[in-house]
């Protein structure tokens, strides 16, 4: 069995995932590019491959986002009450750098929570 005898103190998920950074030194980088994973860490070796946070960050960028662009998005209809073209011009690219900044932020926090989970129980082999 290959045991690690390396200790690495403990980092704070929330802000290491918004950072894109490794789980479990907060050091290197988790992503390669927007949102694809890195096969490891180029700082501690940790291998990326346990990391699976399936559809639960595209959920969370769905209502959260949603809720903001719709809000918005009735608050300027009922204030000035632009033309459709108004909104779509607004709203469309808003949405779509919402959504892109808060889906790699969402998937790097849930990426190092189920790390943290993970070494909790055991589970990782390094």
């Amino acid at each position: 069995m290959n045991e690690d005898s390396a200790h690495f103190p403990p980092v704070d998920p929330v802000k290491t995932g918004i950072k894109g950074c490794c789980p479990r030194c907060g050091q290197g980088k988790l992503f390669d590019g927007l949102l694809g994973l890195k096969p490891r860490c180029a700082s501690c070796g940790l291998d990326y491959a346990f990391a699976d946070s399936g559809d639960g960050p595209a959920v969370f960028v769905i209502l959260i986002v949603g809720f903001i662009i719709i809000g918005m998005v009735l608050w300027l209809q009922v204030n000035y009450g632009p033309p459709i073209w108004v909104h779509i011009l607004l709203f469309g690219p808003l949405t779509i750098i919402l959504s892109l900044m808060t889906l790699r932020w969402f998937k790097g926090i849930l990426i190092a929570m189920q790390y943290r989970h993970s070494a909790r129980e055991g589970r990782l082999s390094d």
